[in-house]
């Protein structure tokens, strides 16, 4: 913890726990706010969403919660709306691969637009957007997987927003990613791959500003984030896992860096990908997705891109940053009695650093990325999507409210706790 500023204004958490859940509420209230969650059904077996739902339940000012849930059958989806049932706050359940939503995403096809997939985070987000957007003036969204979910997250995300008089239009989390079971360093990726490419970039291309952007964000994956919604409107959402990089490179495009601001979380744990076993796998493909899209919104916004002759000197920077990294988290490990395995961290940059070479041939071939298009386009074309959207996502299941009614789905004893053994550790 410290006090510095940057480019990006920080939030930083002083530890004094100076939060108002009464005024916050107030101020919700006073602003059409909505918090966005994109989920997968299985989220609903494990503790984290009991958590974060009854965390919620004190934001009585909210105006409503959005859930993108890619879900199965409809009978799942009814599942969901009942775990969420009793809110202060107005929740809806949005089916992101229901029939009725696919039917209405092949029509934008005849305008020669592509919204049909992939599934993943960045399908879920752009549809949850297009829901929420229509509902609130500022969007919030955190992931369904945080074992570390607090009233004090929504409220620190959202307060810079809720107040015109700061500015802001973007605000970003970050914070220490540390295991709950063991104590030890967690976002690898992060902290292992995107810090130490960005900084070698530096080394081959200088002070680049978008560079220079780029590493004023302390958890620059961080897939907690809040905006505007004239903002989010306006922004092409990626859809594979350079989704948050590429959501900085829009923000980047659209936003002055005074109106950007990152908020202190503290400490924060959530599911953590295994490195893979090859380039298709874990948090290989993630870093690899990571890379092309860095690549990207470099040229995008520079001008600039890695050449086949700058390769070499890349790939020996990145090792050589790397290394120094592990070494310097080994250090702060060990001050703090965390666990580190450094010979596991040295073998992730390693793995990392093979990605380079197959990821830049792989960007040359295809520099443009599939990226969902702007809810702001889509309503200059058809004014009426948002709106067809919203509904589709809630139709299909009424052909099955009947058994729903008969039936009400049963949870496992854990997850109408607010805190269990996991969550508490």
């Amino acid at each position: 913890m410290d006090f510095q500023q940057g480019l990006i204004t920080t939030v930083h958490d002083y530890g004094l726990g100076n939060l108002d859940a009464v005024a916050f509420r107030k101020e919700l209230a006073q602003k059409r706010t909505a918090l966005l969650i994109p989920c997968l059904m299985d989220e609903f077996s494990r503790p984290a969403l009991g958590l974060i739902r009854d965390a919620l339940k004190e934001l009585s000012g909210l105006s409503c919660l959005v859930i993108a849930l890619s879900a199965e059958t409809a009978d799942d989806v009814a599942a969901a709306e009942t775990f969420f049932e009793g809110m202060p706050f107005p929740v809806q359940v949005h089916w992101t691969n229901g029939p009725a939503v696919r039917d209405v995403l092949l029509s934008v096809q005849d305008l020669g637009l592509e919204v049909t997939g992939p599934p993943g985070k960045g399908w879920a987000v752009w549809q949850g957007l297009g829901v929420a957007c229509s509902q609130a003036e500022v969007v919030g969204l955190f992931d369904a997987d945080i074992r570390t979910f607090g009233s004090s997250y929504p409220e620190r995300m959202l307060r810079p927003l809720l107040d015109p008089s700061h500015g802001v239009a973007y605000v970003k989390a970050f914070y220490s990613r540390l295991s709950l079971e063991t104590q030890a360093l967690q976002g690898r990726a992060t902290r292992l791959f995107v810090g130490p490419l960005l900084a070698s970039l530096e080394q081959i291309f200088g002070p680049l500003p978008y560079l220079r952007y780029l590493q004023s964000f302390r958890y620059p994956l961080a897939g907690e984030f809040a905006f505007t919604t004239d903002l989010a409107m306006n922004l092409r959402i990626p859809s594979d896992w350079g989704l948050e990089v590429g959501l900085l490179s829009e923000v980047y495009r659209h936003v002055a860096s005074s109106r950007i601001a990152q908020v202190d979380l503290g400490l924060f744990d959530h599911k953590h990908k295994t490195l893979g076993n090859k380039p298709s796998e874990g948090l290989q493909r993630m870093a690899g997705e990571i890379f092309c899209t860095v690549l990207r919104s470099l040229m995008e916004h520079e001008g600039c891109v890695v050449s086949t002759d700058q390769l070499p000197t890349l790939e020996v920077l990145y090792r050589r940053v790397g290394e120094d990294r592990v070494r310097q988290f080994g250090l702060d490990s060990a001050i703090n009695r965390l666990p580190y395995d450094r010979h596991r961290e040295e073998l992730a940059v390693q793995s990392f650093s093979s990605l380079l070479r197959p990821g830049l041939k792989r960007f040359q071939d295809t520099p443009i990325a599939h990226q969902l298009p702007s809810w702001s386009r889509l309503n200059s074309c058809n004014p009426m999507l948002q709106k067809d959207l919203a509904e589709a996502g809630q139709s299909d299941r009424k052909i099955s409210s009947r058994a729903t009614m008969m039936q009400r789905p049963q949870y496992p004893a854990f997850v109408s706790q607010t805190l269990t053994s996991e969550t508490a550790a």
